[in-house]
């Protein structure tokens, strides 16, 4: 893949990011942030940090309770940081998939979170389309990629267990695998039909139009400086509010639950790509293509037909070994992101009843489906409406231990060492599979 070029020569700056280019690029004024907080001010409730799971929050206090006074805070712009640097997959087994597998948690439970997950994907199509919100989502399922015979037993074992988890995951072969995406080196795949794409970006400031039509108010660039039960302070004044819900990421703010430690993820956008490349590629619109590794690698199509990939950062480059089509077309957009995680690296998200602070962590590196289902989930806490959305297995309280807290740089390095002894001897040394493991998958 030729060296980047075009607008993207700083990987953190926002003009390098695929969403925001074309958001500014069709309306100057988009990217535009909202005044700041104009003094101390009092609200029903407060939501600190308009990330993917903040605005959902939000949206989903509005559509409980229409006569809430809702406040939405950022600090920097909403769409800015990490939930608007992702690839803009849409699938039911996000990276950050909270709960299924793990052995602790009963399987009727696993079940109940699968079901949750898959609605998200209807629920945030569903929403785009009922609020008029252009956000470019499309349909098209999750294609997984076995390129080495432990994935190959990964993949079997996880369609194995769909049916007692409600999933629908088809176990393909290679010939079946290349009817959805036509990749090298590819022994086998399973296919789900519950996956789809979306433009994160336009997504969530789309969706902060309709919450300011609702009554919302939204004030970016008004960092938080503090949190305290019924109050938060920010740099432009005090807002007094009963509840208050922190879904900052990687930003701690102090007095409030937040990240035990940040990972950070990569992704990378190809120029528009020629009609006879999609053709020899395969890949239709919608689909997202995951190949199963330790540190997975994945793959959309944008609606300007770019291949956008995300990942591990010094992972993306493997995207010209995955699809050779692609080799000889330039790099367009490159970004990084910092995501807020727990001690054990799963999403998670709670409420403290007595101090009336509800948070959310790692949500958004799951991607929109997740964060839909994190902003749901709070929602009900807020508003003490006791669903059984929040009796899922990752509903629980900022202090409860983390199963095995693993810092994410170890955890992260022993991935890489899992993956690269799969490609190399075919199986995995067994202390980089059991720290690997402890990765969100």
């Amino acid at each position: 893949m030729h060296q980047l070029e075009g607008r993207g020569t700083a990987a953190d700056a926002p003009h390098a990011v695929l969403w925001w280019d074309r958001l500014v690029a069709g309306d100057p004024a988009a990217g535009r942030p909202r005044p700041p907080l104009d003094g101390d001010t009092t609200a029903d409730v407060v939501v600190v940090g308009a990330g993917s799971t903040g605005v959902w929050t939000a949206y989903y206090l509005l559509e409980a309770d229409p006569s809430l006074d809702v406040l939405v805070l950022d600090a920097d712009r909403a769409g800015a940081g990490a939930g608007g640097r992702l690839a803009g997959a849409v699938p039911t087994r996000p990276l950050g998939d909270p709960d299924a597998g793990r052995e602790d948690v009963e399987e009727d439970r696993q079940r109940d979170l699968r079901a949750a997950l898959r609605d998200s994907v209807v629920e945030v199509g569903g929403v785009l389309a009922a609020e008029q919100v252009d956000a470019g989502f499309r349909y098209g399922g999750l294609v997984t990629l076995a390129r080495t015979f432990p994935a190959v037993d990964r993949v079997a074992a996880r369609a194995a267990a769909a049916p007692r988890l409600g999933d629908e995951e088809r176990l393909l072969d290679g010939v079946g695998a290349a009817r959805h995406v036509r990749a090298e080196g590819v022994l086998a795949a399973t296919w789900s039909p519950d996956g789809a794409h979306v433009d994160p970006v336009r997504l969530q400031r789309g969706l902060l139009d309709v919450l300011e039509a609702r009554g919302a108010r939204v004030a970016e660039r008004t960092a938080a400086l503090r949190v305290s039960p019924g109050a938060v302070a920010t740099v432009h004044g005090v807002v007094r509010a009963p509840r208050v819900v922190v879904t900052t990421g990687a930003t701690t703010v102090p007095g409030a639950p937040g990240a035990a430690s940040v990972v950070r993820s990569g992704a990378l956008a190809t120029e528009p790509l020629p009609e006879e490349v999609w053709q020899e590629v395969g890949l239709a619109p919608g689909v997202t293509v995951v190949e199963d590794r330790h540190r997975p690698l994945q793959l959309v199509r944008s609606t300007d037909d770019r291949l956008v990939a995300g990942g591990a950062p010094d992972d993306l480059l493997r995207v010209a070994d995955l699809l050779p089509a692609v080799r000889h077309h330039a790099v367009t957009h490159v970004w990084t992101a910092r995501h807020g995680v727990t001690g054990d690296g799963r999403p998670a998200v709670g409420l403290d009843a007595g101090s009336g602070i509800a948070w959310g962590v790692g949500a958004g590196v799951g991607g929109p489906a997740l964060a839909n289902l994190a902003g749901r989930v709070l929602a009900d806490l807020v508003t003490g409406a006791g669903s059984a959305l929040t009796e899922l297995p990752w509903v629980r309280r900022p202090a409860e231990p983390s199963r095995l807290a693993v810092p994410p740089a170890v955890r992260d390095a022993a991935a890489a060492w899992a993956d690269r002894a799969e490609e190399r001897r075919g199986r995995v040394p067994a202390l980089a599979g059991l720290l690997a493991r402890r990765l969100p998958r």
